[in-house]
């Protein structure tokens, strides 16, 4: 989509664009006028009162739809036009309000539609927006800057939506590489062979009931020098729930399952187009999660990487189980922070709903700048108890750890004990770590103005916290 910041007033709009109105009228309130040769697309904002950050990126979204609703190829815009409707935002600076009106242009013109068969009129999508108003050489960059975003966003999207079966867990290392050509991105993947010698038996456990091998992925950004920043993303291609199978109402949509690791490889691809001078690293622990014949039974023991045994009391508790290897393995890269990103439990659906993701953590400072990270990207995250109350929930009975509390207890506060159990291994980590359970924003949320399927979450939260976490 070609995005452009011109200076003046809407007037000057060429012909051929149609021109965007916003009007006090009721949110979502959408009408297409032509009048003497112009086209006007009147688009409701609500109360101005009641306009706000969050309400910015919803409007911003909802003009593209509305625009591709109508089969509007190119149209101009100009959000100072009436400043009444915006005056709420009046301290927010030029430049921000730029990169989040590009970002979220981008999100909203995205469609899965790879599997499609092309019409001979094309795709509904917005081809050309002008932004009229306020300009300068910074405006101009943040625009670029929030098209990025956009588009990285729209790439992890492309990721996850990939179904299971042409997302395999070589085939998301395929990815990653592919998603780093022509960036300073130095890739290593290590295969069945590799983590075996090295003893990731939690891994390769998940693994074992698939005739798809298990990969684990290093990515390494080294825009600065110094202890890097880690993100971990959970990477279960396809999640069956192994001999714990899934029922259908739930076993749907489980390609997305690697959402975290697809998170990942876009903020660290991200971090690179940006030049950041940050260090980066993401790890990516990938396999499948099915009920072959070799699969892990409930009762099976683990030796995990950290020498610590785990009982796995329920199969399809085992991304925590990936993300447990992968957290011992960033304790030799001497990390400034980790950060680890999972569709992890569906109790965090349960506590939080469609609109933020879950996020756990025993450090007070670091949860909130990852708090305020959310809060200015867009990704929302909200903050459960990891309370040492809760840590007997995960000791195991015939092992160190078992994976879920087991019992009737184990459907109280399931998204606290995932974030419990990994903290059996962040610990030795001798950094801040967070644990940011993405199961509720895995797919777009009615409201959202975005394309069904994949959110793209956290992306935008991982940039924003990676630019602003102090350098070690």
């Amino acid at each position: 989509m070609k995005l452009t910041q011109r200076k003046g007033g809407i007037e000057s709009a060429p012909k051929g664009y149609v021109r965007i109105a916003f009007t006090q009228k009721p949110k979502g309130t959408k009408h297409l006028v032509r009048e003497k040769g112009v086209e006007t697309l009147e688009l409701g904002i609500g109360k101005p009162e009641e306009m706000n950050l969050r309400k910015f990126r919803i409007l911003c979204r909802a003009v593209v739809q509305a625009a591709k609703a109508n089969k509007c190829k190119k149209i101009a815009l100009q959000f100072d036009a009436t400043p009444k409707l915006f005056a709420n935002l009046r301290e927010v600076a030029p430049e921000e309000r730029s990169q989040l009106a590009a970002e979220n242009f981008e999100m909203a013109n995205f469609e899965f539609n790879h599997f499609k068969t092309k019409p001979k009129e094309g795709w509904d999508a917005v081809e050309d927006i002008l932004v009229y108003g306020e300009t300068s050489p910074s405006i101009e960059k943040a625009l670029r800057k929030g098209q990025l975003i956009g588009e990285a966003v729209n790439a992890c999207r492309v990721l996850a939506n990939t179904p299971g079966g042409d997302m395999t867990p070589t085939l998301l290392a395929r990815a990653a590489k592919d998603a780093m050509k022509r960036l300073p991105v130095k890739v290593t993947v290590l295969g069945k062979k590799e983590m075996r010698k090295l003893g990731m038996g939690a891994v390769l456990g998940v693994a074992k009931g698939s005739t798809q091998a298990p990969t684990f992925t290093v990515l390494e950004y080294k825009g600065a020098k110094g202890a890097p920043i880690v993100l971990v993303g959970k990477g279960i291609t396809f999640d069956s729930g192994g001999l714990n199978l899934k029922p259908s109402a739930s076993i749907y949509e489980m390609h997305m399952d690697m959402s975290g690791a697809a998170a990942v490889i876009h903020a660290v691809a991200l971090a690179a187009r940006l030049k950041l001078k940050r260090h980066i690293i993401g790890l990516l622990p990938a396999a499948e999660n099915m009920p072959g014949n070799e699969a892990l039974r409930p009762g099976d023991v683990l030796q995990s990487l950290s020498g610590k045994t785990i009982e796995v009391l329920d199969t399809d508790a085992e991304g925590r189980l990936v993300l447990a290897d992968a957290l011992t393995y960033a304790k030799q890269l001497k990390p400034a922070a980790v950060i680890d990103v999972a569709t992890l439990t569906g109790a965090a659906m349960s506590a939080l709903g469609e609109h933020a993701s879950a996020l756990l953590s025993r450090d007070d400072a670091f949860a909130r700048a990852i708090e305020e990270s959310g809060e200015a990207s867009g990704d929302y995250v909200w903050r459960l108890p990891l309370w040492d109350e809760y840590e007997e929930r995960v000791k195991g009975t015939f092992a160190d750890l078992k994976n879920v509390p087991g019992g009737a207890t184990s459907r109280l506060g399931g998204a606290i004990d995932g974030g419990m159990f990994l903290w059996q291994f962040a610990k030795e980590l001798n950094c801040p770590w967070a644990h940011l359970d993405i199961a509720p924003r895995m797919t777009a949320a009615a409201g959202d103005e975005l394309a069904k399927g994949a959110a793209g979450a956290p992306v935008r939260l991982l940039i924003r916290f990676i630019e602003q976490w102090p350098s070690p």
